[in-house]
Formats: structure tokens, C-alpha cells, sequence
């Protein structure tokens, strides 16, 4: 027994008790006193902030807020940054917030008072701010570009986003004035919005406003409102109403913007109206001519840097005009592309155009584009160029008009085509139809590139029937068949038209190919007293007769044009003339003559004159000439027999045939022939019409009509 007692292995001792830790409880217990921790803290902070009002905060506030904004921000008088009790509530009084400085006020904003409580929630996870109370007092808010218009004062952040006005549910805005400031379009704004509360996200009444400014320093007016405050706050479209007024002009401005100051995307309807057209353009720095009362509407919209008006339609004078418009600024350069069209122009309208008061014109009538210049009349227009203007600017205008309203020659299609650039202004093509058959082309160009403006001109006319292209004045029938065509090419300097014509060097021709005329009014230009007669008394005053080729043509040298020729062949004489004119003083000195093929009784054979001046031409049918041939037959009929006396009056007829290719080439005097290959007489060198035109020649006048 002992045996097997002593060989019974002896029991293990029993186990320590020892702790054993559990892992998650200890993770929750952490995160417990963490978050109490945090808990605390936020109720310590807001507690202390509840009790502080935030005060201490003023220095990190104006810190942070500065390198946020790049801008200095600081707080003149009481500051206030607490939760009341959950929304932040915020008050600083004598707020401003600097501007970048380039520009011209030291401050973007500024305020006596601002007071506002924002929501917590909008701030940590909104997409936009949203202001549950907002006071504001005295406030003034600078929004300027600068000069290359590639930075404005109220974006701040380097990315380019624009401050963004949050969504505000209650509160009162009283004293506020907006001060806008744009170089590139010359404009400066002082506006003054008048007071606003809104309640429940709704705003009282529409926000209006009032002030003024310069624009291209010209004074203006204006007043509007934004007449859906509570739609644009809610993410709809802002309506909107402005009327501004200058010293002549007046504009109204009605629709919507996508936003409070956006103009991308707009909608809006622009009637301007004023008593000249000029005005208006002048406050995008364009410049047009002068024109009469007008008034304009059309649709406008902003896209990128282009101003689209479209469905444009109104009146200038007694004209109408509509199309489409849009003024740019690329390259900080003003660029106006336009597309207009007119269905009926008054003449009067385009006075202005030329050079001419229209006004004046209106009123006095042609007699008004007469100036006097030391006694003497003027009729080409003195208005001119504004250089300066046009440097600032470029255009492309396509203007047509169907009718122009006038008493003269039926002028109809006019199609023109402004192209401006850098001050080389082109009026090309400008075509338009004469009488409903002729057609007259030109291209104008005006070069105020250089210290002298350059005008070149060159203008043609396509054969047009003459009775279509008098038939207002009767002076053809339907017996007349004969045609004109024309070529103008000059080239002048001067900056105006009256200048340029002046200096002027070039060529002026006009041909008459073969075709038939009244006898009347040819007759009584060759003063054939004899065949006038005869035709008279035998009822044949009517009656066509043949011309088989003619040209009237002029050089012109430093603003005087010489004929060169003016030669024209009848089926029975030949018609030429000395002199010319002169662009210089607008001055008319010129000699027709007409020799018959055939023998005549009781002919002149004397020159019919031509003198005066453009504004007011004079013409000689009893000359020096006539008058010493009709003593020379007094002295016959004294000294032989009355009818000695008609041989002083007799035309031997003895006037060549002209070969007409060279006149309907329009050749110069020295190029011309007769048909049998000789010089015509009579029609002058060039030295000798131009020192007639050029009025050197002592001028004797016998019973002239000036």
C-alpha cells in the first residue's frame, strides 16, 4: 500500500488567477474618450466663443481672411465670430477688403456695418453659402477691370472664379453704392441701390437703383431695377430694366441675364433713340457719319467679347434700316462688323455721309450745301475726316439699299461694302443701278495711314440709255436711243472731298456711243440758227438725229481738268470744246463750238459758253464772237445789199468726219483723227484747255446768265 501511495505522482498546484484584456472594448473605450474629448472641446470653444462673442478671433480672422484672399482684410470697430447657437454668427463693423493695386480705388469693399448669421451645415458640406440673416449698412462695393481686361477686383483666387453671391433667406440691405470702372469701353458708373429686405427667402419688392457716370466722357443718366430678385436667388434668371439718357440719347434696356451682373447668355431688348445716330456709336468709340432723329431696337446679347445686336430695325430721318450688328474688342482694339439693309433712302439722309448738314439740307434744301467762300459759291462738301477716330477703330459693314428717294436720276441696288482697317478706310465694291439699265461701279479708297490722307478713286458707268437717265428732267423722248458710259480714276490728297478733288491728278471720260437724240436741245447747243429755223417751221423739231460718235473727256492736273477732248460727231457736224474746270474754286470756263458738214444759212458759227461755277454754272449764247460777225453783216448790209449781209452768217460746211475708235477709246485729244487721218481742228491742246480752265484767260461776258 505505501508502495503504490508513494508511486502516485503527486497533483499539479492549482493556477494563478491573472487578468486577461479584451481588445474591442478597449477601441470603444478610446473612441469614447476621444470623442468626449472633442465634445468638450466644442463645447468649451463654443461656450467660450458664446461668451467672447468670438472677439479674440479679430486678428486670426483678419490673417487668414487677407491670405485667403490675397487681399488685406481688416476690421475697423467691434468684431463678433461665434455660433448663436448653431449657425456662425459673424458681425464686423468698418469692414474692408483692399483691392489689387493696380486699381484706381484702394478698397474692393467696404462697410459701416455687416451682420449676418450663415448656416453650419452649408458651410462644411453646401455647395453654396446659404445666409440665413443679412445686415448690411453703408456699404460700397468697387468693381473695376483693368487695362488689358484680363483681371477684374472681384476675383480673388488665382484660378479665376469670381466671388459668388450667396444664397440669402432674411435680411436688409440699406446704403449701398456700386462704383463699376471699365477702361477698354471708357466707362465709369456710380450706381446707388436703394434699400432691400427680403423674409423667407423672398425678397419685398424688386431692387432698384439709380446713378450715373461717363461714358467716352460723355455725362449720362440712368435707373433700373431687377425686377425678379427672387427668381435670380433662387437659381433663375435675373429681370431686368434699365434707362439711361445723355445729353441727346436715350436708352432702354428690358430683359433677362442668367445672373445679377451676367451678361453671357442674355436676352435683353435695346431701343435707342436720339437726334443723331453719331451719339450713340461714339459710346462704343465707333464713328459714323452724322445723321437726323432716329430711333433703333434690337435684340442683345454678350457673347465672350462680342456684343450681338440682331433684329435690328428703326429709322434714321425719313430712311429705314435694319439688320444685324456686333461691336468687339479683340486686341483691345474696337471692331464693329455690321449687315444692314434699307428699303427706301431719302437723299436728304445721306447728306451727312458726303460732308453735308443734313438738317440744313432738310430744311434750306440743295441750296444749303452751297457755301460761301469770299463771295464765291461752293458746292463740294468741306466736312472733315476724323482721323483721329477712325486710328481707334476697325469695321466691315455690309449696307444695302433698295430705293433712294430723290427727284433726280433714278438710283436703285445700291451695294456697299466698308471694310476699316488701321485707318485705311475702302468703300469697295459700291455698286448701284441708274434708271433701270445702267449700272454704275465704284472703288473709293481713303489712306489715313499717311500725314496727307490719300483718296483714290476710280468709278465707272455702264452704258445707260439717256431718255431713261433724264427722263425726270424731259429733256429726251422716246425718239432718243442714244447711250452714255463713264470712267472716272483719280487720285488726291486732302482730308476732305472738297481737298482731295483739289489736288487731284487723273482722268474724267465720258463717251457717247452711236445713237440718236432730239434735234431741240442738240440744235440749240450748236446755236445753228439756220437748221433750228428750218426744223421749226416745218414741225420737225423733234425729230432724231444721228450721232455717230462722242467724247467728252478731261485730264486733270493739281485739281484742274482740261478737255481733253470733248469731241462729238453728228450726222450732220462736229461739235468740240476748249477750257474745262477747275476743282479748285468749283470754277466752270468752257467754249462749245460746232461746224457744219453741210453748207448753212443763217448759222453762228460762233462758240456756245459755258462759265460760273459748279454751285451755280452761267451760259453764253450771244458771244464776242457772234457779235462781230453780226456787225461785220450790218456793214455788208450797208455798204452792198441786205442779203450780202446773211453771207456773214453762212457755215460752208466743211467739218470732217471723225473716225470714232479713238473717241469711243476714250483717247486723249492727241490720239484723235478724222476719218481721213487728220487732226480734228478745234479741239485744242491740252496746255491751251487747261490754262482756260485753270480761269487765266481774261474772260469777257456779254449778256451771261450767272
Amino acid at each position: 500500500m505505501a508502495d503504490i501511495a508513494s508511486s502516485t505522482p503527486p497533483a499539479p498546484p492549482s493556477p494563478a488567477r491573472t487578468g486577461r484584456r479584451d481588445p474591442a472594448r478597449g477601441a470603444i473605450a478610446t473612441a469614447v474618450a476621444i470623442l468626449s474629448t472633442i465634445v468638450g472641446l466644442i463645447l468649451l470653444a463654443w461656450l467660450i466663443l458664446f461668451v467672447t462673442k468670438g472677439r479674440f478671433l479679430k486678428p486670426t480672422f483678419e490673417k487668414y481672411s487677407s491670405r485667403f484672399s490675397e487681399r488685406q482684410v481688416r476690421v475697423a470697430g467691434d468684431f463678433q465670430l461665434y455660433f448663436a447657437p448653431f449657425n456662425v454668427k459673424f458681425l464686423a463693423e468698418g469692414l474692408t477688403v483692399s483691392n489689387p493695386a493696380w486699381a484706381t480705388r484702394r478698397n474692393l469693399f467696404e462697410a459701416a456695418l455687416i451682420d449676418t448669421r450663415v448656416s453650419t451645415w452649408s458651410l462644411l458640406f453646401g455647395k453654396k453659402y446659404r445666409v440665413d440673416w443679412l445686415e448690411l449698412a453703408d456699404s460700397h462695393a468697387d468693381l473695376e477691370w483693368d487695362k488689358a481686361h484680363r483681371s477684374n477686383t472681384w476675383t480673388f483666387s488665382t484660378e479665376g472664379e469670381p466671388f459668388e453671391i450667396p444664397d440669402i433667406y432674411r435680411g436688409q440691405v440699406s446704403g449701398t453704392q456700386i462704383r463699376y470702372r471699365d477702361p477698354k469701353m471708357a466707362l465709369l458708373a456710380d450706381i446707388k441701390v436703394d434699400t432691400i429686405k427680403a423674409q423667407d427667402t423672398k425678397f419685398a419688392s424688386a431692387i432698384r437703383f439709380s446713378g450715373g457716370g461717363t461714358m467716352r466722357r460723355e455725362p449720362f443718366t440712368l435707373s433700373g431695377a431687377l425686377r425678379s430678385p427672387n427668381e435670380l436667388m433662387a437659381g433663375g434668371r435675373n429681370d431686368f430694366a434699365l434707362h439711361a439718357a445723355a445729353a441727346r440719347t436715350k436708352v432702354d434696356v428690358s430683359g433677362t441675364m442668367p445672373g445679377l451682373t451676367q451678361l453671357e447668355g442674355s436676352d435683353l431688348l435695346v431701343r435707342v433713340r436720339g437726334q443723331n445716330l453719331q451719339d450713340a456709336f461714339e459710346l462704343f468709340g465707333l464713328v459714323t457719319p452724322d445723321t437726323r432723329a432716329y430711333q433703333l431696337r434690337s435684340k442683345l446679347t454678350k457673347a465672350g467679347d462680342e456684343w450681338r445686336f440682331t433684329r435690328l430695325t428703326g429709322n434714321y430721318g425719313n430712311s429705314d434700316l435694319s439688320g444685324s450688328m456686333t461691336v468687339s474688342m479683340p486686341n483691345n482694339r474696337a471692331r464693329l462688323v455690321a449687315d444692314l439693309r434699307s428699303r427706301r433712302v431719302d437723299i436728304v439722309d445721306i447728306a451727312p455721309f458726303i460732308g453735308y448738314e443734313p438738317n440744313a439740307v432738310a430744311t434750306k434744301g440743295p441750296t444749303a450745301a452751297v457755301a460761301q467762300t469770299g463771295g464765291t459759291p461752293r458746292l463740294l462738301p468741306d466736312a472733315p475726316l476724323r482721323i483721329d477716330a477712325i486710328k481707334a477703330f476697325d469695321a466691315h459693314v455690309d449696307y444695302k439699299v433698295d430705293n433712294i428717294r430723290q427727284p433726280f436720276v433714278p438710283i436703285s441696288n445700291i451695294a456697299l461694302t466698308l471694310d476699316l482697317d488701321r485707318s485705311l478706310l475702302k468703300l469697295s465694291p459700291l455698286t448701284f443701278d441708274l434708271a433701270d439699265s445702267g449700272h454704275l461701279a465704284a472703288d473709293i479708297s481713303i489712306n489715313a495711314r499717311v500725314p496727307a490722307v490719300l483718296t483714290d478713286y476710280d468709278i465707272r458707268l455702264s452704258p445707260t440709255p439717256l431718255n431713261k437717265l433724264f427722263h425726270s428732267s424731259g429733256l429726251f423722248n422716246s425718239g432718243t436711243t442714244g447711250t452714255i458710259k463713264a470712267r472716272v480714276q483719280m487720285k488726291g490728297r486732302g482730308d476732305t472731298v472738297r481737298d482731295s478733288l483739289a489736288s487731284s491728278n487723273g482722268r474724267i471720260a465720258i463717251i457717247l456711243p452711236r445713237g440718236t437724240f432730239w434735234t431741240q436741245y442738240i440744235q440749240l447747243a450748236e446755236f445753228d440758227i439756220g437748221l433750228f429755223l428750218q426744223k421749226l417751221l416745218q414741225d420737225q423739231l423733234k425729230k432724231p438725229i444721228e450721232v455717230n460718235c462722242g467724247l467728252i473727256a478731261f485730264t486733270v492736273k493739281d485739281g484742274v481738268a482740261a478737255a481733253d477732248p470733248v469731241l462729238i460727231d453728228t450726222d450732220k457736224n462736229v461739235m468740240t470744246a476748249k477750257g474745262g474746270f477747275s476743282f479748285k474754286d468749283e470754277s466752270l470756263d468752257m467754249a462749245f463750238r460746232a461746224d457744219g458738214k453741210k453748207i448753212s444759212l443763217f448759222s453762228g458759227q460762233s462758240p456756245v459758253g459755258i462759265n460760273g461755277y459748279f454751285a451755280k454754272p452761267g451760259y453764253q449764247i450771244i458771244t464776242p464772237q457772234l457779235l462781230a460777225r453780226g456787225g461785220a453783216g450790218l456793214a455788208l448790209g450797208v455798204v452792198a445789199s441786205p442779203l450780202a449781209a446773211i453771207l456773214a452768217f453762212v457755215d460752208v460746211g466743211d467739218a470732217k468726219d471723225t473716225a470714232c475708235g479713238p473717241v469711243l477709246a476714250g483717247a486723249t485729244a492727241a490720239a484723235q483723227r478724222t476719218s481721213k487721218g487728220e487732226k480734228p481742228k478745234d479741239i485744242g491742246t491740252r496746255s491751251e484747255n487747261a490754262k482756260e480752265a485753270s480761269g487765266k484767260q481774261e474772260k469777257k461776258k456779254f449778256l451771261g446768265i450767272f
